[in-house]
């Protein structure tokens, strides 16, 4: 590998669910006002050299996210269902209040046992995070040399961002994960490397919600 391979993870635009606290998962909820001109700002921002590919989770969410952010520069991109949030089975479109209401041992049990533990109907953390890692992965092989864009979620890039930095899954998140932020890597033969994290100067004040 003679070039370096950029990777740049960006978070969808805030949506309702995030502004209500309803856990998302693979369910869906729309972009909020804010969301849309979060993903419009981005979009400014970037220029047509800045990505020669861009990737999205193909939620509805991301894809709305990745339409906006490619208005000025033409980018189409690719949807891939590898770069989905994390499958959270029964507990998926609700409210930690009701999570507590209606799943209150799976919701202990989510928070409690450890990166193993995999919801009933969902995936583990464990599952979550390989899948999340062998995508970017994968995209950055067949892509070597290039400059890569990928709009995904909050969990995408917190997994992500352990694999790379060889964090593991048991340790406290100690970074943010914030609605249309910049996230970039670069992989040489050594390794990945973090360029930068939680870039979001494009926003120009507006407020850009951490992940739950």
């Amino acid at each position: 590998m003679s070039k370096a391979t950029e990777v740049t993870l960006i978070r969808h635009g805030e949506t309702e669910w995030n502004l209500s606290g309803r856990w998302q998962g693979h369910a869906d909820s729309p972009l909020s006002k804010r969301g849309i001109a979060q993903a419009e700002a981005l979009g400014k921002r970037m220029k047509p050299v800045d990505f020669d590919f861009l990737y999205s989770s193909d939620l509805d969410r991301a894809m709305h996210t990745s339409r906006l952010l490619s208005a000025s520069s033409g980018w189409e991109a690719i949807a891939r269902e590898d770069l989905r949030e994390r499958d959270l089975g029964v507990l998926e479109a609700l409210t930690t209040e009701e999570m507590l209401e209606r799943e209150p041992e799976v919701y202990r049990s989510f928070r409690n046992d450890g990166p193993a533990y995999a919801p009933p109907g969902g995936e583990s953390f464990e599952q979550f995070c390989g899948r999340c890692a062998n995508a970017v992965e994968q995209i950055s092989a067949a892509h070597e040399g290039s400059k890569i864009g990928i709009v995904a979620h909050g969990g995408v890039l917190g997994a992500f961002f352990r694999y790379a930095m060889n964090i593991p899954l048991e340790a406290e998140r100690n970074f943010v994960l914030l609605n249309c932020s910049l996230n970039r890597f670069e992989k040489k033969e050594s390794g990945w490397n973090l360029l930068s994290w939680g870039d979001v100067a494009h926003l120009e004040g507006m407020d850009s919600l951490d992940d739950a």
